[in-house]
């Protein structure tokens, strides 16, 4: 069975949820702009649908897709707090989240992650990380620090298209510094004891992470 094969089978299985974040995802692919792979949208609404959560946290927004997929998720009052750095993107996801109504449930917090994270309190029930795929191992401590015992991290893009199955010297130079340290954040998720982390082998790859009570 191929990778491709096995993707599309799985978004296959799929059935519309809402016509809103379908029209939202279809505009945004136009323009070119990233966001999450069907079928981990399937995970992280079903992780989402699991834990319940009140608050969350997402970093990087884009144009507000994946915020909106989880608080259609979420029980009310649930909130989504979520980070975007860029201007353009923050414009498209506020108009996003005005057109689905989630003005007073999504808090769009403008600026640089690194610089953010450490003025957040928390606790959050979930955080969902997916942005600077180089910086995942130096927000680590800090996304620890406010999420709740039992609480969930969820992890995106970690098999970095099939490159973290390579060796350092198999990627190009320019990729060298995230493969080391995509690395290095999955041996901290993995080797912390106060930490679960599974690896689930969907889309581009998630690290489903739970904070131990």
């Amino acid at each position: 069975m191929t990778e491709e094969r096995i993707s599309g089978f799985i978004r296959s299985l799929e059935r519309p949820k809402n016509e809103l974040l379908d029209r939202i995802r279809k505009e945004a692919e136009d323009q070119g702009v990233p966001v999450i792979r069907p079928e981990t949208g399937q995970l992280l609404s079903f992780f989402t649908e699991l834990l319940k959560p009140q608050h969350v946290l997402e970093l990087g927004t884009a144009v507000g897709y994946s915020a909106l997929l989880m608080l259609q998720s979420m029980p009310e009052p649930g909130t989504v707090d979520t980070i975007e750095n860029w201007p353009p993107r923050i414009g498209e996801a506020k108009k996003n989240f005005e057109r689905a109504g989630a003005l007073e449930r999504i808090r769009l917090i403008e600026g640089d992650v690194s610089e953010l994270l450490p003025t957040l309190t928390g606790p959050y029930d979930l955080v969902f990380m997916d942005a600077a795929k180089g910086q995942y191992i130096h927000w680590l401590p800090e996304v620890k620090r406010i999420l709740r015992p039992g609480g969930l991290l969820i992890s995106d893009n970690i098999l970095q298209d099939g490159e973290i199955l390579e060796s350092r010297f198999a990627v190009t130079r320019r990729d060298r510094t995230i493969h080391k340290r995509m690395r290095e954040y999955l041996d901290a998720l993995y080797t912390d004891p106060g930490l679960t982390t599974m690896l689930v082998p969907v889309g581009d790859g998630a690290a489903v992470t739970r904070k131990k009570e």
